[in-house]
């Protein structure tokens, strides 16, 4: 198994994909490094790990930067993998959106998460080898409505996890971005909406979308093949990928009927 023994380290990892990529990666007989914010859950998620005694939980909230550094210094010894997972979704039209909703959807999944990666990189860095997988979206590839703060930020991760991924290339550090499409996970449930409070409803499509258990093995798969990124969606999503590309003025038409949540 390749990922036996390998330290692994998931944020977001109470729930949904990183929940269930926790799972996958513990099958294998990877060392799991937990993180969220719900303390309680993830010790539920460890639990349920195939051998408890190989999880460590560090419970953390990647939008608080400094406290993020503190976790991080804490835990000794080498990061063979990390996954950057954590982040929150948006439901709201830019108009309706207050300032502060957008600052805090930057904070978490585009600042949160350069913030983890710039704490692990140096481990990384000095055993000259690892892997960084950050969990994109869709939505890292093109807009649609009521994702404006939401698609910014998972543009965001492309350009700096490109970058990162050429400046480190010699040093043997992989870099895998990976693009969900709709996943049946409570993404929707606690997207935040024009005020800041959260939705509190399942979107038809992401109830209808992958498990994220099949989510979580094309990820795994992506990893033990050195992709640089990988789509992990339903054949309408990876089409609208395409479309974005090489006719991106159809999508536009396409996107403005489509139906979003």
């Amino acid at each position: 198994m390749e990922f036996l023994h390998k330290r692994v380290w998931i944020t977001g990892a109470s729930s949904g994909i990183g929940e269930s990529l926790a799972y996958a990666f513990a099958n294998e007989g990877a060392h799991l490094i937990l993180s969220g914010r719900n303390l309680k859950e993830l010790e539920r998620v460890k639990l349920n790990c195939k051998d408890a005694s190989l999880v460590e939980l560090v419970p953390l909230d990647i939008s608080n930067h400094q406290q993020l550094l503190e976790r991080v210094e804490q835990v000794n010894g080498p990061i063979d993998i990390l996954i950057n997972n954590a982040g929150i979704s948006q439901r709201s039209l830019l108009v309706d959106t207050s300032f502060e909703v957008e600052k805090q959807m930057i904070d978490v999944n585009l600042l949160g998460t350069i913030a983890m990666t710039k704490a692990i990189l140096p481990r990384m860095l000095q055993q000259r080898s690892g892997k960084i997988v950050t969990v994109s979206s869709i939505m890292g590839k093109l807009g649609a409505p009521l994702r404006s703060a939401y698609a910014a930020s998972k543009h965001g991760l492309h350009g700096y996890f490109d970058t990162l991924r050429a400046e480190c290339y010699k040093d043997n550090i992989k870099v895998l971005i990976v693009c969900p499409g709709y996943v049946q996970t409570n993404i929707s449930i606690n997207a935040l909406t024009a005020n800041g409070t959260t939705q509190g409803t399942m979107d038809a499509a992401t109830a209808k979308g992958l498990k994220p258990e099949v989510a979580a093995q094309q990820i795994l798969k992506a990893i033990s093949s050195d992709k640089e990124e990988v789509i992990v969606a339903a054949l309408r999503e990876q089409v609208a990928v395409l479309l974005k590309r090489f006719t991106p003025g159809l999508l536009s038409k396409i996107i403005r009927k489509a139906k979003t949540v």
